[in-house]
Order: C-alpha cells, then sequence, then structure tokens
C-alpha cells in the first residue's frame, strides 16, 4: 500500500509549529489542512488526554466564533499521535496566514475559566475526559515557547536530506 502523505514527514526532525500538511479541492474550492503541532513528535512527552480534550472543545468554540475566521473553519481536532492538531480551513492558504489566529486561539485557551463548553454527557461522548488545567498549561506553553517565536523552520516541515 502507498504511503499517505503526512507519513512521509521526518518526524524526527520536526518541530513543534505551524505547517501546511496538504491542500485539498473540493469542488472548485481549496481547503488547507494545517498541522497544529503543540509537541516534537517522539522526543517530548505527548499531550496529556484530558488536556488535548478541553483544548479540542475550548479551541473549536473560539474558531467557530470568531468573526473574521468562522465561515472558513471547517474542523479543528486532535491528533491520534496527541503531538498536536488538526486545523481545516476552507481557502488555499499558507502557515503565516494563520499565525495571529492560532495565537488568538491559543491565548484563548491559556486565560479560560469557567465551565468547558460541550463538556456535559448530553454534549460530548466523554465528558468527564477534559483538564482545563492542563489545556490552559500547554495552550500558554505553545504561545509563549513556539507563537511568541516563530521562524521559518516553525512554518515548514523540513526538508528530505
Amino acid at each position: 500500500m502507498k504511503k499517505i502523505p503526512s507519513f512521509t514527514i521526518d518526524h524526527n526532525r520536526l518541530l513543534r509549529g505551524i505547517y501546511v500538511s496538504r491542500k485539498d479541492y473540493v469542488g472548485n474550492e481549496v481547503v488547507t489542512t494545517f498541522d497544529i503541532r503543540m509537541k516534537e513528535p517522539n522526543r517530548e512527552p505527548i499531550l496529556d488526554q484530558g488536556a488535548i480534550h478541553t483544548i479540542e472543545h475550548l479551541a473549536a468554540t473560539f474558531l467557530r466564533n470568531d468573526p473574521e475566521w468562522s465561515d472558513r473553519i471547517l474542523y479543528w481536532g486532535p491528533m491520534g499521535c496527541l503531538t498536536g492538531n488538526y486545523l481545516l480551513v476552507k481557502g488555499d492558504l499558507q502557515s503565516a496566514d494563520i499565525v495571529d489566529l492560532m495565537r488568538r486561539t491559543f491565548d484563548f485557551v491559556a486565560r479560560f475559566e469557567g465551565e468547558i463548553p460541550g463538556a456535559a454527557p448530553k454534549d460530548c461522548g466523554n465528558y468527564l475526559l477534559h483538564n482545563l488545567a492542563g489545556a490552559r498549561l500547554e495552550a500558554r506553553k505553545f504561545v509563549d515557547e513556539v507563537l511568541d517565536r516563530l521562524t521559518d523552520d516553525h512554518l515548514s516541515y523540513p526538508q528530505e536530506e
């Protein structure tokens, strides 16, 4: 079987950052899939399941309510490897195009207080698996250590050697 493109990225060299994972056409529209990588794969501990679940709820809520971007946001969800999230956006975009949006999103998560949106039995399939303190910590770390210090290495996948 042919490897899918996301499995051809050298995860041993991948840094935390914002990457264009792929672009697909749906009719005449381009959908850009972003890899929002919060952890260096295979080199640092993964995101706590409760924390990434809470990040999912908060980020999805924030993004779908953002006045500028809400009509272009198609999906936000965690990676199975628990090192980051995928963001699908309508439009032919580059990583730099969403830096401010990601900074605002993760700042929202880092500062969030109160009840987590959708964290009730009728709204969520695993409503007990949340960790707001962990989500806030990971979001703040991502803003301070990555989003506020971005270089080209954090915006483009590593090239094959």
